[in-house]
């Protein structure tokens, strides 16, 4: 059986999620053959996935939004480049088509989230699965004029398939399809290296984990000074020069680039960030208070920050606050309102993606 996953490279949260999908699958079904197909950083798929064997194939699917920093969208550059993709899609899913071919076995198609997925399972004859807590017709319908017409093509892809699997904090979906809701979407806690983790040990300030996302944001090292007694732990930024300035902060770690942030947060007080589908999931997991920063332009947003405050304990921030320091890490937190549910969404949806490809696909 070939699990055939179409995934977003959008940010590396779809990435994220399906990592902890594959590593409850493989568990299940130790001889399905994984694919993920998407231009996601091969670095960033291995730290994931871990020792699951899971192959990459380089295919952009989507465009999703094109973001200027990790809190910012540029609606121009999105728009052009959705309309390359038109032009460059259809010899992407020739090409794909031919080599799904080429493996002669059952085949699973899986979107997390590009539309294009059901044109490929339509192409194969293949069962389609969707994942996500949103879809592109979600983002783009708000944003009207020529993002209309996309938002429009895309639900009527994502209204094809057996089954659509809802994430937490999901927005509309209206899609008619079969649907089961998922809880929280996280993977097992790894253990730390042990230099690491004699480093934590010697700190006595609280710990806070920054993080926000793929694209990371540029924070001036100098507010950390503003927080003398607090203790920050980050993944190292991608410009050398930022990752050079924080080295020198005496209340800054970066991490190694083979720890993953949620590894860290069993040690953590606070989490310093912006909204984010799988870092929520990870915070909410370990009952970790987070201070957020809002977020314009993007619709999920909104949905996740409802999500925030109805389950987690929290801090929201403006912009404006983050790029002063004013982060409020010395004060109580807002309460949940309600628990959250299941903690169990990865192990819930290898089990229903069994279901699909047992009960769907011919078999020798």
């Amino acid at each position: 059986m070939l699990i055939y996953v179409c995934l977003s490279s959008h940010g590396f949260g779809h990435a994220a999620r399906q990592a902890t999908v594959l590593c409850a699958l493989h568990r299940l079904k130790p001889s399905w053959r994984l694919v993920v197909s998407s231009n996601v950083s091969a670095d960033f798929l291995k730290l994931v996935c871990a020792a699951v064997p899971v192959e990459q194939r380089f295919v952009g699917w989507d465009v999703g939004m094109i973001q200027a920093d990790a809190l910012g969208v540029d609606q121009e550059k999105t728009l052009a480049s959705l309309k390359a993709l038109e032009t460059d899609l259809p010899q992407r899913i020739d090409q794909e088509v031919a080599w799904i071919g080429e493996q002669n076995t059952p085949v699973l198609v899986v979107g997390d989230i590009p539309p294009a997925a059901a044109v490929l399972s339509e192409r194969l004859g293949a069962p389609l699965v969707w994942m996500g807590n949103f879809g592109w017709d979600d983002i783009y319908e708000p944003l009207g004029g020529r993002f209309s017409e996309y938002a429009a093509a895309a639900r009527a892809q994502y209204r094809q398939g057996e089954l659509l699997l809802r994430c937490p904090f999901s927005m509309a979906m209206p899609w008619g399809l079969d649907e089961q809701p998922l809880g929280l979407t996280v993977s097992a806690l790894r253990e730390l290296p042990a230099p690491l983790r004699e480093h934590l040990d010697t700190i006595q300030q609280p710990l806070v984990l920054v993080g926000f996302g793929g694209l990371g944001l540029a924070i001036d090292p100098a507010l950390f000074r503003l927080w003398p007694h607090h203790h920050f732990l980050m993944p190292a930024p991608v410009a050398p020069h930022l990752r050079a300035n924080l080295k020198y902060e005496a209340n800054v770690t970066l991490l190694p680039e083979s720890v993953r942030p949620f590894d860290v947060m069993p040690f953590c007080e606070r989490h310093l960030g912006k909204p984010g589908y799988s870092t929520f999931c990870e915070a909410l997991s370990q009952d970790l208070g987070m201070h957020v920063v809002e977020r314009d332009g993007f619709a999920e947003a909104s949905v996740l920050m409802n999500g925030l405050r109805s389950f987690g304990q929290h801090k929201i921030l403006s912009r404006h606050a983050l790029n002063q320091g004013e982060w409020e890490l010395d004060q109580q937190l807002v309460d949940a309102i309600r628990p959250i549910g299941s903690k169990q969404g990865a192990e819930e949806a290898a089990k229903a993606l069994v279901s699909v490809a047992m009960n769907t696909v011919q078999h020798d």
